[in-house]
């Protein structure tokens, strides 16, 4: 069992009211988890402030509250720790309550605003296949080994988080993988960790409804390499604007990856088509089943980081070639009929601008693009108009419609999406509220030969309307509207 002192190794304090040679049994943020010998971290949350809630968690039996302000009443049957940053201290209390798990793991994080989810996929899906025994935080779902744990964020809070790669090396990893989003990168759930080695994809505009300004943005996913150590690596985009700008400061040693400009894992693609990608890697000629250029990137990477790793290259893009990527990037069915449908996770401008980009490169005899978008509520409204935008440009026809609206009035967002449009758009776009209508819809009016992109929720198996999760699966509308065509 922990005592208090211990878990407060390495965190900057301001003050300590209190005995701190105490029995810690858990670590909360929510106050009503809280029982006798817990400690209670109040964190400033974007809703709530759980500084609020100190004089319950005390009444509920917290060991000790940590705070960075003082209530005006402090309470004997607790210690009050007041610290700089209540994010940052759970992050390095909990790291150090679940006995500094990441240090005992080749931990290796992934940002970027695309491809993240499809990199951690195949890195643990690639050092599985080597032997390894690994772990997993994704969007799609978090992984110990095969045992699969469902995933609610992106990154998961601190305390979680630690917990899950504690039971990661309990579990015998040696490996672990993880998406680092700029929010968790912002609110500190990953202080304390000792990374391996970090990646970065790429940076486009997203999330700007959290961050407020590109730069701020920009700014979040740089911290997390400003923070690595000089024992770790950190591997980018040579290819992207600002992939040189994210390793400015760091003391991480510095590698990048790209297929144009120069870097040490380099690629070009020989071969692009719904079969899957022939590349040439360094001097090797590769055939890959993922599909499109933007995968090419997200190969280089995971190759790039399994050699600094210590893997050997060859025996790498032998694996890499048999894999496949994530659930929802790019999933692709053909119907009896012949119609292509892609289902594709795309939710930011670039990302949809991509798979567009790959759908032209690969249709054959002059067959139509059906794009299906939507934008998601409660969420960036500044991307909406350049999604409807991007999709019109690159398809043939388009039809918006609701993705997770949550609390937001789904026309009201479908309209914003619309301002846009410029004639030659409106032309060619149509506006269906109802998600599965409007899948059916697109199937409907596609002939042989045609391909329909089903943009933004890939993975995902729930729409949110209203505040209201309902289960929803693109892929089985998909499924079903093909059931009814082959009738």
């Amino acid at each position: 069992m922990k005592q208090l002192r211990d878990i407060l190794h390495k965190v900057a304090l301001v003050q300590v009211h209190g005995q701190t040679d105490l029995d810690v049994q858990a670590l909360h943020l929510d106050s009503r988890k809280v029982q006798p010998g817990s400690v209670f971290i109040a964190v400033a949350g974007v809703q709530v402030d759980g500084h609020q809630f100190i004089d319950k968690a005390v009444a509920l039996g917290a060991t000790a509250i940590i705070c960075e302000q003082l209530p005006s009443t402090l309470h004997e049957s607790a210690t009050y720790v007041q610290v700089r940053n209540s994010h940052e201290a759970t992050g390095v209390m909990a790291h150090n309550f679940y006995d500094e798990p990441s240090a005992k793991l080749q931990l290796v994080g992934v940002t970027g605003t695309n491809g993240k989810t499809t990199i951690a996929t195949l890195l643990f899906n690639l050092f599985s296949e080597l032997g390894y025994s690994c772990g997993l935080v994704s969007t799609v779902q978090n992984k110990i080994g095969q045992s699969i744990i469902p995933a609610t964020h992106t990154t998961p809070d601190a305390i979680q988080l630690n917990a899950l790669l504690a039971e990661m090396v309990s579990a015998g990893c040696t490996h672990a993988f993880m998406e680092c989003s700029s929010h968790a990168i912002d609110q500190k759930r990953i202080a304390g960790l000792h990374f391996k080695g970090a990646l970065f994809s790429n940076i486009t505009h997203d999330h700007l409804d959290y961050h407020k300004t590109f730069d701020n943005y920009i700014k979040a996913k740089k911290a997390f390499f400003d923070g690595l150590t000089s024992d770790a690596f950190a591997l980018s985009n040579a290819d992207d604007k600002r992939g040189t700008v994210m390793l400015q400061n760091t003391k991480a040693s510095k590698h990048y990856y790209g297929l144009k400009n120069m870097a040490e894992f380099k690629g070009k693609i020989l071969e692009n088509n719904l079969t899957g990608l022939t590349m040439l890697v360094g001097a090797t000629e590769v055939s890959f089943g993922l599909i499109g250029t933007f995968n090419a990137y997200n190969l280089l990477a995971v190759y790039g980081a399994a050699t600094l790793l210590g893997e050997k290259r060859e025996e790498v893009l032998r694996v890499l070639s048999m894999i496949k990527g994530a659930e929802g990037r790019f999933d692709y069915v053909i119907s009896p009929g012949r119609v292509i449908a892609i289902i594709d996770y795309a939710h930011t401008p670039d990302a949809l601008e991509n798979v567009l980009a790959t759908i032209n490169q690969l249709r054959n005899n002059g067959g139509q693009i059906i794009s299906v978008i939507g934008c998601g509520g409660d969420r960036d409204r500044t991307k909406r108009p350049e999604m409807a935008a991007a999709a019109a440009l690159l398809s043939d026809r388009v039809i918006l419609t609701s993705d997770n609206p949550r609390s937001e009035d789904p026309t009201q967002i479908i309209k914003e999406m619309e301002t846009g449009l410029d004639s030659a758009g409106r032309k060619k776009t149509i506006s269906i509220v109802d998600r599965k209508e409007a899948i059916k819809t697109a199937i409907s009016l596609a002939d042989s030969g045609d391909i329909v992109l089903v943009a933004g929720k890939g993975h995902e198996k729930y729409q949110e309307i209203s505040g209201v999760k309902t289960h929803f699966d693109d892929h089985e509308v998909v499924g079903e509207m093909f059931e009814l065509l082959d009738k």
